[in-house]
C-alpha cells in the first residue's frame, strides 16, 4: 500500500502483532499500528504481489515483450448497493469492470491498483471475503494488484465501503481499436444477454416483489477480448455496455463516429426473466446495465468470425449479430422493431438504477 498505509509491506523491519477486530474502527485509518494490522490481517493475504511486497509508493510495470508498446490506462470508482448480489460482490465487480475498460483497447490487462474507503462499523469478515473476491477475479483475469491505499471515515460518511481501482494494460503493435472508429457497413455484435447485472442487483436489494434466480454477468473479459481479435483482426470498436446499457453505450459510438447505428430488436439477446422482471418495473432491457457484455463492431467481412469466436467462449455463448452502420442520419441510433416500425434509441435520461457499479 502506499505511505499512508505500511511502510514497509513485508513486516520485516516493523511486524506488528495482529489483533482481530469484527468491525472497522477510525484507529484502522490512523495511518499507524492499526493500519499495519489491518492490512497484514485481510489485505496482504490475499492481494499481495511483489511490486506491493517491495513497500513502496509506486510500482514498475514494464511490458512483457518488444511488440507491447503503448500503455493503455483506465480507472474506475465502484460504489454498488448491497455489497454482494448474486452472481458476485463490491470486490469482484471492481477488478472486472476496471480490466473490461483497459480492454475494450484491445489491450492486455497486466496490472490494478486499488484504493478503498472503509466506513466505521463495516464487518471485517465481509471486507475480508470481498478481498478474497477481488483475489479471485484478478487470478481469472490474469492480472495482479500492485498498489493500494486505505481510507476509514466515520460511521454514516459513506456507505460501507467504497473501491477505487485504475488498471493497466499493453496494446499489441497494429491494434488500433476506439469509439471513434466504426464505418458505414461495419456490424455491430453483442456478446450476450441484456440486463442480468441491474436486474440482479436490484432482486438483491429487495425491490422486484418477487424471487428470480437471475445472476449478475460480471466477469473478466480480457480472454474473450483477445480470442475475437485473433479471429477478426480489423475490429474497430469495443465497448461495455455498463451503466446506461446498450442504448446508452452505441448512442456514445454513433457520436464519435459521426454515424447511423440501426439495431434489430429481433436479434437482441434478453433472457426472459430479464424481460419480465423489465415489463412488470416498466424498464427497457436496452437501458439495463452489465457487467460482463462487450459490444464489438467488426467491419463485414469479418463479422461471422468474430461470432464464432464469441460463441466458443464461456463468457460469449449467447453471442449475436444484432445491428449495422449507416451513413445518415449522423449520431444517432435506431431500432428496427418487432412489430416493423423503426424508432429512436435516445441516451438514457436520468438514473433508471442508481448505485448498480
Amino acid at each position: 500500500m502506499n505511505s499512508e498505509s505500511i511502510p514497509n509491506f513485508e513486516g520485516a523491519v516493523c511486524p506488528v502483532p495482529l489483533r482481530h477486530h469484527d468491525t472497522i474502527v477510525i484507529g484502522h485509518g490512523s495511518g499507524g499500528r492499526m493500519t499495519q494490522e489491518l492490512i497484514q490481517e485481510i489485505f496482504q493475504p490475499h492481494l499481495a504481489s511483489p511490486q506491493l511486497l517491495a513497500g513502496n509508493d509506486f510500482a514498475e510495470v514494464k511490458p512483457g515483450s518488444a511488440s507491447l508498446s503503448r500503455l493503455a490506462i483506465s480507472t474506475d470508482s465502484h460504489i454498488v448497493y448491497p455489497l454482494t448480489f448474486p452472481g458476485g460482490d463490491i470486490g469482484r465487480l471492481s477488478v472486472c469492470g476496471t480490466v473490461n475498460d483497459v480492454a475494450m483497447s484491445g489491450a492486455i490487462p497486466v496490472s490494478l491498483t486499488a484504493g478503498f474507503i472503509l466506513e466505521e462499523g463495516l464487518s471485517t469478515s465481509l471486507l475480508e471475503s470481498i478481498v478474497v473476491s477481488m483475489s479471485n477475479a484478478a487470478q481469472e483475469a490474469g492480472v495482479q494488484i500492485i498498489a493500494g491505499d486505505t481510507k476509514v471515515v466515520e460511521k454514516g460518511k459513506a456507505d460501507q465501503l467504497f473501491i477505487n481501482t485504475t488498471g493497466f494494460g499493453w496494446i499489441p503493435e497494429g491494434v488500433n481499436i476506439n469509439g471513434s472508429r466504426a464505418k458505414p457497413g461495419d456490424v455491430v455484435l453483442i456478446s450476450g444477454t441484456l440486463g442480468d447485472h441491474g436486474i440482479a442487483v436490484l432482486a438483491a436489494r429487495g425491490e422486484l416483489g418477487f424471487e428470480t434466480e437471475i445472476r449478475s454477468d460480471v466477469a473478466p473479459l480480457n480472454h474473450l477480448i483477445q480470442a475475437v481479435i485473433q479471429a477478426a483482426p480489423n475490429i474497430h470498436v469495443l465497448r461495455d455496455p455498463t451503466r446506461g446499457g446498450l442504448a446508452t453505450t452505441l448512442n456514445e459510438i454513433a457520436c464519435q463516429s459521426q454515424v447511423c447505428i440501426t439495431l434489430e430488436e429481433s436479434r437482441v439477446p434478453v433472457k426472459p426473466a430479464v424481460g419480465a422482471a423489465c415489463e412488470m418495473l416498466g424498464f427497457d432491457p436496452l437501458y439495463v446495465a452489465n457487467e460482463g457484455k462487450v459490444i464489438v463492431i467488426a467491419p463485414p467481412d469479418e463479422a461471422e468470425s468474430a461470432l464464432a469466436a464469441l460463441q466458443s467462449h464461456p463468457h460469449g455463448r449467447d453471442a449475436a449479430i444484432i445491428g449495422r452502420i449507416g451513413e445518415s442520419p449522423k449520431s444517432r441510433v435506431l431500432l428496427n422493431t418487432r412489430i416493423g416500425g423503426t424508432r429512436i434509441l435516445d441516451v438514457l435520461a436520468g438514473e433508471m438504477l442508481p448505485r448498480i457499479c
